[in-house]
Order: C-alpha cells, then sequence, then structure tokens
C-alpha cells in the first residue's frame, strides 16, 4: 500500500512539469507547418503543399515565404489568442486520434479580424490617417461599417488566403469584393459624415 502512496504522490507532482513540458513542446511545433500539416486532411494538406511552391498562387502561400506560420494567422491577437489557437489545435488533435475529425475539415473557428490586424495594423492606421479618398477608403470605413451591420465585411471577406488569386489584386476575388462594396454603401448610406 505504500509503494503505491508515493507512486501517486508522484504522479501528482509531476502533472505540472509533464503539463508545462506538454504545452512547452506544442508551442515549439505550432510553429511547424509540416507538423500541423501531418494530421491535416484535405483540404489542409493542400493549402500546406501550396504554400511550399515556389511562386505563391494563394495568400497563405504568399504569407509562408514570408516566414508566417499557419498558427501566425490561425490564432487570436496576444496571449489570449495564442492560447485559443492553441486549444482549437489540441481538439483537433484529439478529434484526429479518435478517428471523429470532418473530412473535409472545415473551419469551426473562422479568422476573426484581430488575426490580420496583429500583423497589419500599421498599414490599416496609414490607410485611414491618409484620408477619405478613394485609396483605401474601405478600411477607412470598415469599422465604422461593423458597428451598423452584423453583416458586414471582414478582412478575410475579401482577402481570401486559400484561393488562388493574382497577387496584383492583393488576392481578392473581384466579384466577391464589388458584392461587398455594395453592401457596405448600401448600409452606410446617410450615416457617414
Amino acid at each position: 500500500m505504500r509503494k503505491y502512496f508515493f507512486v501517486i504522490i508522484a504522479i501528482i507532482l509531476s502533472t505540472p512539469l509533464l503539463a508545462a513540458g506538454g504545452i512547452g513542446v506544442s508551442l515549439v511545433l505550432e510553429n511547424q507547418d509540416s507538423f500541423c500539416a501531418s494530421c491535416h486532411t484535405e483540404p489542409e494538406s493542400m493549402y500546406y503543399n501550396q504554400s511550399i511552391e515556389k511562386n505563391p498562387g494563394t495568400l497563405a502561400a504568399f504569407h509562408a515565404q514570408k516566414k508566417t506560420a499557419c498558427i501566425d494567422c490561425h490564432s487570436g491577437g496576444g496571449a489570449l489568442g495564442r492560447a485559443q489557437g492553441l486549444q482549437q489545435g489540441a481538439d483537433d488533435w484529439m478529434l484526429y486520434l479518435s478517428g471523429n475529425y470532418k473530412k473535409p475539415a472545415i473551419t469551426s473557428h473562422p479568422l476573426g479580424d484581430d488575426s490580420c490586424l496583429k500583423c497589419h495594423a500599421i498599414i490599416a492606421q496609414q490607410q485611414r490617417r491618409g484620408g477619405r479618398g478613394t485609396n483605401g477608403h474601405y478600411h477607412f470605413y470598415l469599422s465604422e461599417w461593423q458597428t451598423v451591420d452584423p453583416l458586414a465585411a471582414h478582412c478575410v471577406t475579401c482577402h481570401t488566403a486559400h484561393t488562388t488569386e493574382l497577387a496584383s489584386l492583393q488576392y481578392m476575388t473581384q466579384g466577391k469584393v464589388a458584392k461587398q462594396c455594395d453592401s457596405c454603401h448600401s448600409a452606410m448610406s446617410g450615416k457617414i459624415r
């Protein structure tokens, strides 16, 4: 009986160390796109393969060539956003191990604007300061639109990450973007100072 007591105490004392070690390993592995892609099914494995091609045809592949890891976008801003990204990864891993994952994979946590703005906030601020002219006015008014319309656009509405688009158009789908412009103009008509 005494032997089991020491085993139980050892397990209890080592649990925080194992948890910290597991989190540490996760923090290292999450920055390696190949590790994430090793468990993911389609379409994520296709996205990873696109990211290692010489000429990026998608916004995600363009970011990968600039040394941006998948987790950099697939987690929100700050420590809480990173923790939520880790939690999502752990949940996905458990589903994968149990065989209960969705095929093809679907995003249950779409990217929020904070995922983009943690790197692109300076660009957005510059465009906002640039005035209300036609160059970038959509970024200038986006936050106002979002406050009056629950269906307002977000960064990923126009800048699609995993569809093949032209880099010269900043990976935007032209027909889709025009609809967003019309939606904003309709929602904001008479509300803009």
